[in-house]
């Protein structure tokens, strides 16, 4: 079934309700950034929030707009629901008392129906995304901290974990890009190609795929650790943020003691 059938169908499904009180979308949808990729978010508003009766009326709902095939019924979040249809349409709904939305705006949500006026007691605008100092010193520290665990995966030829780490590494990075650019409504982990810019896309396909061998597990390493450690010096100093100095020139010490490693950039 097409995006908006679903939708439509949803909201048909469950306005005449009693137990809800109000139905948006959400997400993608919501702020008008969707695309034919998109899931479908939703807000639902119910008089008790997530009761096992609000659950099985949505679910009742999504039956009619195919046939259910994965169901997580409040499992990853005490109040959300994730489906996948047989046809790979992605609902996720998200379901509040009306005294739990206050921190919702008015830009990330659609009507779908809202008999009760709820949308209009929302601020209209969400104040920026800001990296807050403590996240971004914590941040720091551990891409630090997972460099100086690489004499350990090279210790024990632990090539696979080494791969695991480098990937660690990489979304570090890839955080502290999308922080360098202040991309507004930065949406869910799919969404990347426009949250950076052209010289960070260069940057992150220059980097070296991950390999379960010793030199690619070290190599990544050090690459990341090149592109990554003077882009974050320059956030901590734009932020206010004193650098780990010390945590830092200790793991560089290790790395070069057991593996020759010396630090891949000189600090400004």
């Amino acid at each position: 079934m097409a995006h908006p059938e679903v939708i439509k169908t949803l909201t048909a499904a469950l306005v005449d309700q009693s137990a809800i009180r109000a139905l948006f979308l959400s997400g993608s949808y919501g702020n008008g950034m969707a695309d034919a990729h998109s899931d479908i978010d939703f807000l639902l508003v119910a008089t008790d929030g997530a009761t096992d009766e609000v659950a099985g009326l949505w679910r009742q709902a999504l039956d009619q707009t195919g046939e259910v095939v994965l169901w997580w019924d409040r499992t990853t979040r005490p109040a959300l629901i994730n489906a996948i249809t047989a046809d790979w349409v992605r609902t996720d709904v998200v379901i509040l008392k009306p005294d739990q939305i206050g921190h919702l705006t008015q830009d990330s949500l659609k009507p779908l129906f809202d008999p009760d006026g709820l949308y209009d007691t929302l601020p209209p605008t969400a104040a920026p995304q800001m990296l807050t100092p403590a996240r971004a010193l914590y941040q720091f520290e551990e891409f630090i901290r997972i460099l100086g665990l690489l004499p350990l995966a090279a210790g024990r030829e632990e090539y696979l974990n080494g791969v695991l780490g480098i990937f660690h590494l990489r979304n570090l990075l890839v955080g502290l890009l999308v922080e360098e650019t202040g991309a507004p409504n930065r949406g869910g982990a799919l969404h990347l190609n426009r949250l950076i810019t052209a010289e960070q896309k260069d940057l992150l396909v220059a980097l070296p795929p991950p390999e379960p061998t010793r030199e690619a597990m070290i190599e990544g390493h050090m690459a990341y650790a090149a592109a990554y450690l003077p882009r974050a010096r320059r956030m901590a100093a734009r932020l206010g943020v004193a650098w780990p100095e010390r945590f830092e020139d200790v793991t560089w010490t290790r790395l070069q003691q057991t593996l020759g490693l010396d630090r891949p950039y000189e600090p400004e």
